[in-house]
């Protein structure tokens, strides 16, 4: 487990190796070593324009690259953990929670609310990874589920976009404890004759994949996202076999059957416009 809560590891091989000092640049890409000023990655969606690596997307401009303009309506913002447990580690959880929040300007790990999208009416559910390696605990559980239930009620279908480590420590069991809930939600959902599209960015991971990230009627996946229950160094330091080197990268998972497809961040919008275009109730 990290300090930040995720319950797996989840580095790419190309994101490994450090920059002088230790810590690589945020806007340095891994792959190919361009740097990018912020408004440059903003405006090529966080997509290397040489490589073509996706970087990591915050849920707000995740949100802004696939709403229409000023369509987008948050819904349970006000929505936060509570410390069930009283945890602490080697600093308090409601300490962690509050730095989240500063640094991210979120909530919590997730936003909601409902959308258009091409003119389509949807729902959206965005995970964000900077909000403690976007780990489901009991408020991030509560929200998707919230998120299920606004889309069943206006006939609209749910798109996802999950990020994250998996079940947060934090909170033990109750955190478990949301991948039924969030089962049963889509499941409610289905029977209401709803959609869910699923969006793997990377990672997607542990409990977040083992429950709602798993159940689209359509899923897809960025290039080069880990979709696994737990890292590679895990798996190999468990099993001692060495792993194929795409192991749980989105391209193995496509191979094997595990999602439907894999779409670039910039055929993302495009993409699930038809799909709402195809699911749509309106005739």
């Amino acid at each position: 487990m990290t300090e930040s809560g995720v319950d797996v590891s989840i580095e790419r091989k190309d994101e490994s190796r450090p920059e002088e000092g230790g810590r690589r640049d945020p806007n340095t890409c891994p792959s190919c070593r361009s740097h990018y000023r912020d408004d440059e990655l903003r405006a090529a969606l966080r997509v290397c324009p040489h490589c073509g690596h996706h970087f990591p997307m915050p849920a707000r401009e995740r949100i802004d690259s696939l709403a229409d303009p000023d369509t987008f309506e948050e819904e349970s913002a006000d929505l936060r953990s509570a410390d069930p447990l009283d945890f602490f580690d080697l600093r308090p959880y409601r300490e962690r929670l509050a730095e989240a929040e500063l640094e991210t300007g979120l909530g919590e790990a997730i936003v909601i609310g409902s959308a258009l999208l091409d003119g389509h009416p949807c729902e959206l559910s965005v995970m964000d990874f900077a909000f403690m390696g976007g780990s489901m605990g009991s408020a991030v559980g509560e929200k998707f589920v919230r998120a299920c239930e606004s889309a069943a009620e206006r006939s609209v279908p749910l798109i996802s976009v999950t990020a994250s480590g998996g079940a947060r420590m934090q909170e033990g069991i109750l955190s478990l404890m949301q991948l039924p809930k969030t089962v049963c939600a889509v499941e409610d959902m289905h029977d209401a004759g709803g959609a869910l599209f699923s969006v793997m960015a990377h990672p997607t991971t542990a409990g977040v994949l083992a429950s709602f990230a798993s159940l689209g009627d359509v899923i897809v996946a960025e290039p080069g996202a880990l979709l696994a229950f737990t890292g590679r160094r895990v798996v190999q330091q468990t099993t001692r076999e060495k792993l194929p080197d795409d192991f749980g990268l989105a391209e193995s998972n496509l191979r094997f059957g595990h999602i439907d497809g894999i779409v670039h961040r910039p055929e993302l919008r495009p993409f699930l416009a038809r799909l709402l275009r195809l699911f749509s109730h309106e005739r």
